[in-house]
């Protein structure tokens, strides 16, 4: 399943650069798929869903750093555990609840963000 950072976030930035996906972003900061992924213009999600990878989104929070979900991969195919949550102070870097999914489902999610 994809992390979360709780409002327990102290806003040190030691987990934005360790993400491999680029999933994680500041507060307040408008977000795309393509920011440092293989995808632009219209894409199919790993979920049958299309967007426009190149479109800004809305922040997910104007307090604290967050994740965006559809880009967390748990560091899958690249570390051997969540970097954020291994770099965090306050272990505020957990599991999403609201968004299970299998190794299989990370890594295929992987694979889309990258092109590989």
């Amino acid at each position: 399943m994809a992390l979360i950072i709780t409002d327990e976030c102290i806003n040190c930035d030691a987990c934005i650069s360790e993400c491999p996906n680029n999933a994680i972003y500041e507060p307040d900061q408008e977000w795309s798929y393509s920011d440092e992924t293989n995808l632009s213009g219209t894409v199919t999600t790993p979920k049958g869903k299309e967007i426009d990878a190149d479109s800004e989104n809305e922040p997910l929070s104007d307090e604290f750093y967050f994740i965006i979900p559809e880009k967390c991969t748990e560091c899958k195919g690249f570390h051997d555990e969540p970097q954020c949550a291994s770099v965090c102070p306050v272990d505020c870097c957990v599991p999403d609840e609201d968004h299970p999914e299998s190794e299989e489902e990370l890594l295929e999610k992987k694979a889309w963000l990258h092109g590989e």
